[in-house]
């Protein structure tokens, strides 16, 4: 029965190639973009969950409500009191990344951007396979190794990475271990793994460490089984407590389980790449919409052939076939439709699954070997399968015998009803996608457009070097950046340098122990702050309200400070401002100066309180600002001079256009992937509608044959035949933009700063839908009336 089945459905579906055809490609399409938006979705969703014991693992929160302020790590000394007594801890581990250490391997140099300090115990705690070597003979050794096998391939080719050496800034490390590269869903995305001891036998990292004010540790606890979080939480803030000989009851700690790391976007000094919840649901939400579109195609045609195949059920209920097994029979057709579709969808997904990796920058290479995409193609197909084969089946084995032509379906529901629905549906989503499409893009060229408040223009950032040496002292080092600083002056093609401590597209240094004069004591206030010299102000020409800029060569203004307008206005600084005390860091001041606003920040946020110092040890980059037509000059010259100022070390420099527009990198994918998901919905909805065009067509060839002898003109056909479906879409159109204009609208609450909905964001892209719509169905009505009318009358 079941081979009968499947001989009957092939036939079926050879008989009706057009139609077949049409079925498989729309539904292809419309599972290929499910299965890759299902694809990172998944990625997203099972970030760190395939660790062992995950839902034991937390990492620790230093939280001080009293001074506003909250940190995503802990003090260093806090493992090892914790490890003694917290009885309902297992486990405790510890990671701190440095900045970029420069790695020497032969006659290669460059920054390790991709490298972290960690505990002896973490290879215990957190999952990693040993392609060679061991987690042993790292904890064994201070100044051990353990890389990627990827770094491993970049350092050393082929040869054997175990045992070899890397000079790691004025240190040699030995490798260690070689492990495999981490999975897309993993939050530690680190190429070289080294022991916090070996980076303590510097003095100054010792020091700070054991300050119990240093909460620059990310530490990991695994909880025994049965302890509660909200209980460790409780003793591990008493033993913070206790150690640094705090009285203030808020100075403690908080646990966050591991799986819910990567959706935690409220500490701006992580260290980790968090994803967007919110975001994550709305592409579920549009790949099950998708899918839905795609499937709706198959339905319409399906319900709308469903006369044509009257005679058929009726013959074979004529000769006994019972309704279950006409069901089965156009469930079995269905079956192979969702087939071949998965085919071509595994054929087309390798094919776009590289394009789609790039765009979104997840590591998805190895998606075809992994669970997920079984997990991802299995569930596509089923959902497929469940959406284009119940109702279809139903329809079309409920036909009688003596009542075939009625076109009341077993629900009692006109089946035309329903297809004009779904083509209201299809087009719907269509219009929204569209609109969404345009509206996101207007957002990002407003945000190219709106001037941050300085030049950023002709302007690069050079990361400076660390002080490698350790008995190089600070004095000597600003004397080496201030030489570097006239050697770059000096070349015609640069205009201004600066000295900064922070990249000025996105200022993400906080402080919240400002004091001013007049401050209300039981208030605490974040503030931004960044060190900068006197030629800032010329390098970013920035505008100053009132007062002055830092001058070159004052040692006495490096205990002043600049405010920008929102500091003056949220911190209700005393007027007159300029000269009014205020203190950083301990250190007390006075006002000079008052910046006009500016912002340090993507648009997302609106412009917070700025405080600007001058503090030459705080300088880590230089703001260089080149000549009109001149970057690629200026370029070379800051090549030449670092090769001879910083000789063996590498050069890392950024153009600010490229640090600002990383800031909505975010929006970026979300707007290329909004407009490649509208585009194949618009393509999608349009081959449903060419088919229902061409079927209507058909159905009313000897009524077009009677009108065209009658004189009928080849424009009132056109009408006839797209009256209908052009209807249909001015109901979208009416349905979509009120849809649109709200979700839109919600979106662009995330912008501090944002462009207004204007009507013809609305109507273009219905306007877009309509023409289309229009297009298809009077192609399909040319066609018709270019036909021989004597042929169509014979048509039966």
């Amino acid at each position: 029965m079941i081979t009968n089945y499947f001989k009957t459905a092939w036939r079926s579906l050879l008989f009706n190639k057009g139609m077949t055809a049409l079925n498989i490609v729309g539904l292809a399409v419309g599972m290929t973009a499910a299965v890759l938006i299902f694809l990172w979705v998944d990625n997203e969703l099972s970030f760190d969950r395939y660790q062992p014991g995950s839902d034991r693992t937390y990492s620790m929160i230093t939280r001080l409500p009293t001074k506003n302020s909250e940190w995503e790590g802990a003090p260093m000394l806090l493992a090892d009191a914790v490890k003694k007594e917290v009885p309902g801890v297992e486990k405790v581990t510890r990671l701190i990344t440095d900045n970029q250490p420069v790695f020497r391997i032969g006659e290669e140099i460059q920054y390790q951007k991709k490298c972290a300090y960690v505990d002896p115990n973490w290879f215990d705690v957190f999952s990693y396979s040993f392609i060679a070597g061991n987690a042993g003979s790292f904890g064994n050794d201070p100044y051990s190794l353990v890389l990627t096998a990827s770094a491993a391939k970049r350092y050393f080719g082929n040869a054997e990475a175990v045992g070899q050496t890397i000079r790691v800034d004025s240190l040699f490390y030995t490798v260690r271990g070689i492990v495999p590269d981490a999975p897309a869903n993993s939050s530690f995305q680190y190429e070289a793994y080294m022991p916090i001891a070996g980076l303590l036998t510097n003095p100054q990292w010792q020091e700070n460490g054991e300050n119990w004010g240093n909460s620059d540790y990310r530490t990991f606890v695994w909880l025994a089984p049965g302890m509660r979080a909200d209980a460790a939480e409780r003793q591990l803030s008493a033993v913070l407590r206790r150690y640094s000989h705090s009285e203030d009851a808020s100075f403690s700690i908080g646990l966050e389980s591991l799986a819910d790391l990567h959706f935690d976007n409220s500490h701006s000094d992580s260290i980790f790449d968090h994803g967007n919840r919110p975001v994550v649901l709305l592409f579920s939400l549009l790949g099950l919409v998708i899918l839905a579109v795609a499937c709706i195609n198959y339905v319409n045609l399906t319900t709308a052939k469903a006369s044509l195949r009257s005679k058929e059920v009726s013959i074979r209920k004529i000769v006994g076939a019972e309704r279950r097994q006409l069901f089965f029979q156009f469930v079995t057709e269905s079956f192979l439709i969702s087939g071949f579709s998965l085919a071509v969808t595994m054929l087309l997904v390798w094919v776009a699954l590289p394009g789609f990796a790039g765009l979104t920058g997840k590591d998805l290479s190895g998606a075809f070997e992994s669970a997920a995409m079984g997990k991802v193609l299995g569930g596509t197909l089923a959902v497929a399968f469940v959406l284009n084969s119940v109702y279809p089946a139903l329809l079309l084995s409920s036909f009688r015998p003596l009542n075939v032509f009625r076109g009341i379906t077993v629900l009692k529901v006109k089946d035309s009803y329903l297809r004009k629905g779904l083509v209201v549906v299809q087009f719907g989503v269509s219009i929204l996608l569209m609109t969404s499409t345009v509206v996101i893009y207007r957002q990002l060229r407003f945000i190219q457009k709106t001037g941050p408040g300085y030049d950023r223009e002709q302007l690069m950032m050079v990361m400076l070097p660390r002080n490698v040496q350790p008995d190089v002292s600070p004095e000597d080092a600003q004397n080496h950046l201030r030489v570097m600083k006239q050697q770059l002056l000096s070349h015609s093609g640069i205009e201004q340098v600066s000295l900064v401590s922070q990249p000025i597209a996105h200022i993400g240094s906080v402080n919240n122990g400002a004091d001013w004069e007049g401050r209300d004591t039981s208030v605490t206030k974040k503030v931004a702050q960044l060190s900068a010299d006197a030629d800032l102000q010329k390098t970013l020409h920035l505008e100053l309200t009132a007062g002055r800029w830092f001058r070159s060569g004052d040692r006495a203004d490096e205990q002043n400070y600049i405010l920008n307008e929102t500091a003056v206005r949220e911190l209700n600084i005393r007027q007159p401002v300029i000269g009014a005390y205020f203190r950083l860091h301990g250190s007390p001041g006075k006002v000079v100066g008052v910046v006009k606003d500016f912002h340090f920040k993507s648009l997302h946020e609106k412009t917070g309180p700025l405080v600007i110092f001058n503090n030459p040890s705080w300088g880590h980059f230089f703001l260089i600002r080149t000549a009109p037509q001149g970057a690629d000059a200026a370029v070379a010259a800051v090549k030449a001079i670092w090769k001879q100022a910083e000789p063996g070390l590498p050069l890392e420099y950024e153009f600010v256009n490229q640090q600002f527009n990383n800031l909505y990198r975010g929006d970026a994918i979300a707007s290329a992937l909004i407009l490649i998901f509208a585009v194949i919905a618009v393509f999608i909805s349009s081959l449903g509608l060419f088919g229902l065009a061409a079927f209507a067509a058909e159905r009313r060839t000897r009524e077009i044959g009677i009108r065209k002898i009658l004189g009928a003109t080849t424009a009132s056909i056109g009408r006839l035949l797209s009256g209908e479906f052009v209807k249909l879409v001015v109901v979208a159109i009416v349905i979509a933009t009120p849809l649109a204009w709200w979700a839109m609208n919600g979106w662009l609450q995330n912008f501090a700063y944002r462009v207004g909905l204007s009507w013809w964001m609305f109507v273009l892209p219905g306007a877009f839908a309509l023409t289309l719509a229009m297009g298809i169905t009077g192609w399909q009505a040319v066609r018709a009336s270019w036909k021989n009318p004597v042929k169509s009358l014979r048509v039966e």
